[in-house]
């Protein structure tokens, strides 16, 4: 592993009890329909000549094919590695010998977040240049300089930060709009944390990103246009990926879920959303049935309730249901009056550092209550809408 930790660098700044802050980001973001196809052309920026292609096995035999196409074209040679399906220690080093071997001076990561947050591992062990190019817009790790790992079984394992963000983050919308819309629904989760996240760092003049530094300005404002442009254009963007067709709205939606996010989270800071999404997944079921993004959906409501921003949760809550995201307990197989489930939810999130962003001591009480509170709020949009909701989640 790399060992860099990035609050030894940015916070190691002034000694006089001053704060610092600090923005990093990808070098260059593209975003449209079909610049997957121009690829090639983008790389010569890069100088780059011998290329690594990291995807699953789909992967190369669709998207994978018009990438190849357009380094050829561009006067590079492309070199495929097959990504197995898990960001783990023993995929990374076998990649890591299989392309060192080939002597590649960049690595295009094609797929969705284990094979991005893979590639990024990788790429900064060769010291080569870092291309992302998503084929969905479920998270936001593509634009981030870290990389959740996992075991050989899938059992999140810890994270690992970089010293440089990705050199390039491309995103075809047209890819996007191919995908099966519920991804798309849980970028917008995952998204949306973004601002109420950020808020409470920002509010608090102790809280701090994950670079170990007070939030900036320009991450908190990027929180919150993501926040505004999740609520304005989601539900027409939900419908473009239905059709599979792109339209301005989810262009929109791709760069709040992407640059929005992935910027935002970083650099504007973590709180309570992500930590009590962290809990969820200690529950075997929520962690094999459902994705980060329908568990960060749960834990902006939970996060709310704690805050005691009903107005703010139930606004979140009614936007979540119409898109397709969980709102309560039961969409999620789990049930309020499962004290074991609950109980391991608790425990998984209190660990979360960045609960420590909150101007309040985080307890397990406050924490359950807030899980519960949510639970209810969510409840109460269920029954209002009649229970599509509820068996839309139950039957997958």
């Amino acid at each position: 592993m790399s060992g860099f930790v990035p609050s030894d660098i940015y916070a190691a700044g002034p000694t006089d009890g001053k704060k610092t802050s600090a923005l990093i980001s990808p070098a260059k973001y593209i975003q449209g329909e079909g610049v997957l196809d121009h690829l090639g052309e983008y790389l010569k920026v890069f100088d780059s000549k011998r290329v690594g292609i990291l995807a699953s096995r789909r992967g190369h035999e669709t998207q994978g094919l018009r990438v190849v196409d357009s380094l050829k074209k561009s006067g590079c040679v492309s070199v495929l590695s097959i990504f197995e399906g898990e960001c783990c220690r023993d995929a990374i080093n076998f990649h890591l010998n299989e392309l060192q071997s080939e002597s590649v001076d960049t690595l295009v990561s094609l797929g969705g977040g284990k094979c991005v947050d893979a590639g990024k591992c990788v790429a900064s062990r060769l010291e080569i240049t870092s291309v992302i190019v998503p084929t969905l817009a479920s998270n936001d790790a593509p634009c981030s300089a870290v990389s959740a790992l996992y075991t050989n079984q899938g059992v999140m394992d810890g994270v690992e930060f970089f010293a440089s963000s990705p050199s390039l983050v491309l995103v075809d919308t047209g890819v996007i709009a191919q995908a099966p819309p519920r991804y798309l629904v849980a970028g917008m989760g995952d998204a949306m944390a973004t601002w109420y996240e950020s808020r409470v760092c920002m509010n608090n003049p102790e809280g701090t990103t994950i670079l170990g530094v007070r939030p900036t300005l320009a991450a908190s404002a990027m929180g919150e246009l993501c926040s505004k442009i999740l609520f304005e254009e989601g539900e027409q963007a939900l419908a473009a990926t239905k059709r599979s067709e792109v339209n301005l709205s989810l262009e929109k939606v791709v760069e709040a879920n992407t640059l929005l996010s992935g910027v935002g989270f970083e650099s504007g800071g973590l709180a309570g959303a992500h930590g009590f999404a962290h809990g969820y997944t200690h529950v075997p079921i929520v962690e094999e049935r459902y994705l980060h993004g329908e568990m960060v959906a749960m834990g902006v409501q939970a996060q709310l309730m704690m805050e005691k921003d009903v107005f703010e949760a139930d606004r979140v809550a009614k936007f979540f249901s119409r898109v397709g995201l969980p709102v309560c307990l039961s969409q999620m197989s789990l049930s309020r009056f499962d004290n074991a489930a609950l109980n391991s939810v608790v425990e998984g999130a209190l660990g979360y550092q960045a609960f420590r962003n909150f101007p309040f001591d985080v307890t397990a009480e406050k924490l359950r209550k807030a899980i519960i509170d949510a639970d209810e709020l969510g409840r109460e949009i269920v029954r209002f809408k009649g229970d599509r909701a509820y068996k839309y989640f139950h039957d997958r």
